[in-house]
């Protein structure tokens, strides 16, 4: 019996495999391989995992590797790993709500609200809903709508923050906007985000050990020098503080130049030793075949 890839001109074959690999999207369920031998023994729920589920106090880790190393199916893991001990994870890749060629701070704080809010339902008060009641006349027109905030339902109050997204995302007019809108509204998004958080600890489920954030693929986003400053030191050093401030876990990726850069120890200073997911070693650096590594690839 012929296989199909000999029914093939060579050229449609190579086609077909560059098709097939795609090193910017994780691979489908069920084909995983773990690597952990070949990457020095490094596992995501060990260094990863095992930090949350220790601490008593909401943690901040950063995380970070080359750019198709498997970063991603390692978060996945580490969410199925969470979701199995009673955390509530909300996970998010980033580039669905945040134009990774223009992102700053705000646009990141307002993806995790979305998110966050997204994810879980509340019952009774909800501190997100009543902090963009308060500034519906200013934040409607980036909701590109003029109806009154009062007049929707709490459904569609709550999704006003994926539609105010949208239109960040897409529009840089509007992006602008809401960047300056925020720039004096942080702290009092932030403890209406802590309030949001303290409020689902107590509605989602008594066997609940902790809300967990994981916002994926921020290593994509560009960096941009605007008068001297860089997008990165403005996001993750400048604020530092706010990154660290939800009262819940988060993990944040981080762009790998970062963490080879004389930035790396302020990362430090701030948060803790970033984890790098280690390449898998196909070949040492005397130039030996290290087998075990090409096999695992193979």
């Amino acid at each position: 019996m012929r296989l199909w890839a000999d029914l093939m001109t060579p050229d449609e074959l190579l086609t077909e495999i560059y098709n097939v690999f795609q090193p910017f999207e994780p691979p489908p369920e069920g084909t995983y391989v773990n690597c952990e031998e070949v990457r020095g023994r490094w596992d995501v729920v060990r260094e990863l995992g095992k930090q949350i589920v220790r601490s008593k106090q909401p943690t901040c880790q950063l995380y970070s590797g080359h750019r198709g190393v498997g970063k991603t199916t390692e978060l996945l893991r580490l969410r199925d790993y969470l979701q199995g001990r009673s955390y509530h994870v909300v996970y998010f890749a980033v580039e669905d709500d945040v134009e990774t060629q223009d992102a700053e701070y705000a646009d990141i704080l307002f993806a995790c609200t979305k998110n966050l809010v997204q994810s879980i339902e509340l019952r009774d008060h909800n501190p997100l809903v009543e902090w963009m009641r308060e500034r519906w006349q200013s934040l409607k027109e980036l909701a590109l709508t003029e109806l009154e905030f009062d007049s929707l339902s709490l459904e569609q109050q709550v999704s006003q923050f994926a539609k105010i997204t949208a239109s960040v995302q897409a529009v840089p007019d509007i992006r602008r906007e809401l960047r300056k809108k925020l720039s004096d509204s942080t702290p009092s998004l932030l403890a209406a985000l802590n309030g949001f958080i303290a409020e689902a600890q107590r509605q989602i489920s008594p066997d609940c050990k902790g809300i967990v954030v994981i916002a994926d693929n921020l290593d994509r986003i560009a960096e941009n020098n605007t008068d001297g400053r860089s997008n990165f030191d403005e996001i993750y050093i400048n604020r530092s503080e706010p990154m660290r401030g939800l009262a819940c876990h988060v993990i944040y990726t981080v762009p790998i130049q970062m963490i080879y850069s004389p930035r790396v120890t302020r990362l430090e200073d701030y948060y803790s030793k970033p984890d790098v997911l280690p390449m898998v070693m196909v070949k040492s650096l005397a130039g030996k075949v290290n087998q075990a590594g090409v096999e695992k690839l193979g």
